[in-house]
């Protein structure tokens, strides 16, 4: 079981940082989700979930860490309003530049031109 979990990190990773680096906005935030989602099974992985084991610490009993719990409700918190914000920032590049390239070279190789907002260009 320990060899799953673990190929399963390394492949969230794989992915992750493969659609991280395209050229295109919206693999960009997959991407990063495919990572914020590893850590998570990462976190789980290290804190050893005790199965049928009380949350609460009682004196000398066998209880199950509340830690690794805490620390992936926080990472998916973090990871919802990176999510949202790599998506806010997308779209802003998007309407400003036309085009979703996280570089700023078109495919033909030439930058990309601005369009015009209110009859003036940004």
């Amino acid at each position: 079981m320990e060899f799953l979990v673990a190929t399963a990190i390394g492949l969230l990773t794989a992915t992750g940082l493969y659609l991280a680096l395209r050229g295109h906005s919206f693999p960009v935030i997959l991407g990063t989700v495919f990572l914020s989602y590893a850590v998570n099974l990462f976190l789980f992985a290290m804190g050893r979930l005790a199965v049928d084991k009380a949350p609460i610490v009682a004196e000398a009993a066998p209880y199950a860490d509340p830690l690794p719990q805490a620390l992936v409700l926080t990472a998916i918190v973090i990871s919802f309003g990176m999510t949202a914000l790599f998506v806010v920032l997308a779209l802003r590049g998007y309407l400003e530049t036309g085009s979703d390239r996280v570089d700023t070279l078109n495919d033909d190789g030439n930058e990309p031109e601005q369009r015009t907002s209110g009859g003036h260009t940004t």
